[in-house]
């Protein structure tokens, strides 16, 4: 049930609607206890497979199934969002039958999904107002480890892990705000990306602490989570906290091995359930030939304290402060109580634990002067449902102490699984390394999956060791690349789209160029090809594609470009610039002026192949 199983499939001929409709069955009839909030109608459904047989059948080229997959690499993958993310038409709870809305636009997030072809089933249940670390504060049901019916499944992204682990779907979209992404995964032995802050927009999701959210991926595989971050990462100009910052491709450290900073006492249940699987994965990560450097963890959980036994727990209370005032027991006991704290704090006090944060951040900063990464446990014990109810707050805060401080110092975090405790249940770790370092620690995690082997949730299965060379798996953007905005031939399907795809370039955005250009059909190009020319007055917005493509293959491409064509910079309708094809004004003189199309692809669509080489009169007879 992983991304590269769905993909497999399809390229050896497997047909989508099929699949998908078995995977909806199969989530109705037998999806785990409470795991749901809401699962797709037919209608539902049926759309989302029309519109993506729509997409595909609208782009030129894509005549074969790996042409497909280089365009849709998420193409026909079935995936769940956590239920304080939006989908358009279809409610969004955030855990509170009270708060139930239908959304009227799906977020950032998803909507990079569906462009990339994915197919969404259902939408999951969570601690509510992502309010928890345990997954029980839901009116909707409380999910179990899918290891253990007397465990929790971890929270606030409590479905989504349930749902994946389970190989219900391959992956779902969760959001992390204290590690509620990373605990469940680590109680359900899958893996847990929560990117830097700002990597992945957060408009449409309902805000927990606004400032502080993250969009976060659980999936089966580090491989696959990768996938995913990779298509819904970039800006969001509906985000005011989006700051998209592409980081290393990996730490240039000599060997490969890396210094990974531990705490010098941990901080365990007392249970000491997880004393021994900790310890092996230590040892495991020095044989793997990194070198472990104890660390004094104060500076860490002084700044975790601060996110519940401070004033940002206020964030909490603003999103939610007009049910808090009119439906007060509409919000679960725990969830309340924690938020209605906020009631104690003044503006004096947020100002203080502000000064007291950028203290920390400057003091904790240092920490990556002297290691790489940081390995800890993601949850310092695995509570059972009786030990939740005995003490609802108690239990949940324990749960934070290597979760807490991530978001607060601006850094990202992945967990992988690591073993299995006594009890043979999960036992989880977590990387956590500088912001922006979201592609270097995907790598990091690769190898380190890859070199226990484990099953993949509760699937029973394991990793394949490779994807198959049908399709190529996608990776998070990294600094060391080049936008490239083009106009003509090289968009999507176009001919020349092949001289993008085998330098390893991927699609950012479609967009358009500021109201200042004009497009030129060039005589006698071949293939077909324009010409984009900046002018002082009378100018247009022309449609385009952005390109990223790694630095290390730019050469080999600018070698391509004849004249009259050459890179310059275009300007984006936003006010960006960005590198792209531009045409030298001497070769239009006598070339049709085509930009009254708005794009290329319409030109090409809409003139007969007879009459694109007309000059611009004949053009405009065309058009009467």
């Amino acid at each position: 049930m992983t991304i590269s199983t769905w993909l497999l499939a399809y390229s050896e001929g497997a047909e989508p609607r099929a699949l998908l409709r078995e995977c909806l069955h199969q989530a109705r009839a037998c999806g785990p206890e409470a795991a749901w909030i809401y699962l797709a109608s037919d209608d539902d459904f049926g759309r989302q497979l029309e519109a993506l047989e729509a997409q595909v059948a609208g782009l030129a080229g894509l005549s074969t199934i790996e042409q497909v997959l280089a365009r849709f690499p998420l193409y026909g993958v079935p995936y769940a969002v956590k239920d304080n993310i939006d989908i358009e038409g279809v409610p969004t709870t955030a855990g509170c039958p009270a708060f139930t809305r239908i959304a009227r636009s799906s977020a950032a997030a998803v909507r990079r999904l569906q462009a990339a072809g994915a197919i969404w089933v259902g939408k999951t249940n969570l601690d509510q107002f992502a309010t928890g670390l345990v997954g029980t504060r839901s009116p909707y049901g409380r999910p179990a480890s899918v290891f253990s019916a007397r465990h929790v499944s971890g929270g606030s992204s409590s479905g989504s892990a349930v749902v994946v682990a389970s190989g219900r779907v391959a992956f779902s979209l969760g959001t992390d705000t204290a590690g509620s992404g990373r605990v469940p995964a680590a109680y359900n032995q899958i893996v847990g990306l929560k990117p830097t802050p700002g990597r992945v927009g957060a408009s449409g999701v309902i805000p927990a602490c606004r400032t502080l959210d993250c969009v976060s991926v659980l999936a089966l595989s580090v491989e696959d989570a990768a996938q995913v971050l990779a298509v819904i990462e970039g800006p969001d100009a509906d985000d005011l906290y989006s700051r998209f910052r592409p980081g290393p491709a990996d730490w240039p450290r000599i060997g490969g091995a890396l210094r990974i900073g531990i705490p010098a006492a941990p901080r365990l249940a007392p249970d000491r359930e997880y004393e021994a699987p900790y310890a092996r994965a230590l040892a495991h990560a020095k044989a793997l030939g990194h070198t472990l450097v104890a660390l004094d963890f104060t500076p860490l959980h002084r700044t975790a304290e601060l996110l519940y036994a401070g004033p940002w727990v206020a964030e909490r209370h603003s999103a939610v402060r007009s049910l808090l005032a009119n439906s007060p027991h509409a919000l679960d006991p725990a969830v309340r109580q924690v938020i209605m704290t906020a009631e104690h704090y003044s503006a004096t006090d947020l100002f203080d634990a502000q000064y007291a944060l950028r203290s920390l951040q400057r003091e904790t900063s240092a920490i990556w002067n002297s290691v790489d990464v940081l390995l800890v446990p993601s949850a310092p014990g695995h509570p059972t449902f009786s030990d939740v109810d005995a003490d609802p707050i108690g239990a949940n805060s324990a749960l934070g102490v290597y979760t807490n401080f991530v978001n607060l110092l601006g850094w990202c975090a992945l967990a992988v699984p690591a073993g299995t405790s006594a009890a043979g249940l999960p036992f989880g770790v977590t990387f956590i390394a500088p912001a922006c370092h979201d592609a270097a620690l995907v790598r990091l995690g690769q190898a380190w999956q890859s070199s226990l082997g484990l099953t993949l949730g509760a699937t029973g299965t394991r990793m394949a060791q490779a994807p198959h060379a049908a399709f190529r798996l996608r990776t998070p953007a990294v600094r060391e690349s080049l936008h490239l905005a083009v106009v003509g031939a090289h968009l999507s399907g176009m001919p020349l789209n092949g001289q993008l795809t085998e330098r390893d370039a991927r699609l950012v955005e479609k967009t358009r160029t500021a109201a200042r250009y004009r497009l030129h059909a060039l005589p006698g190009s071949m293939p077909p090809k324009p010409g984009l020319v900046r002018v002082a007055d009378g100018g247009c917005a022309i449609e385009l594609e952005v390109w990223e493509m790694p630095a290390s293959r730019v050469g080999s491409f600018l070698a391509l470009i004849a004249p009259p064509l050459a890179l310059g910079s275009v300007e984006l309708d936003d006010g960006r610039w960005v590198h792209g094809f531009l045409c030298e004004t001497h070769a239009v003189a006598q070339a049709a002026d085509v930009s009254e199309y708005g794009g290329w692809r319409a030109y090409m669509q809409q003139v007969p192949a007879s009459s694109r080489a007309a000059g611009p009169q004949s053009i405009s007879r065309l058009h009467g």
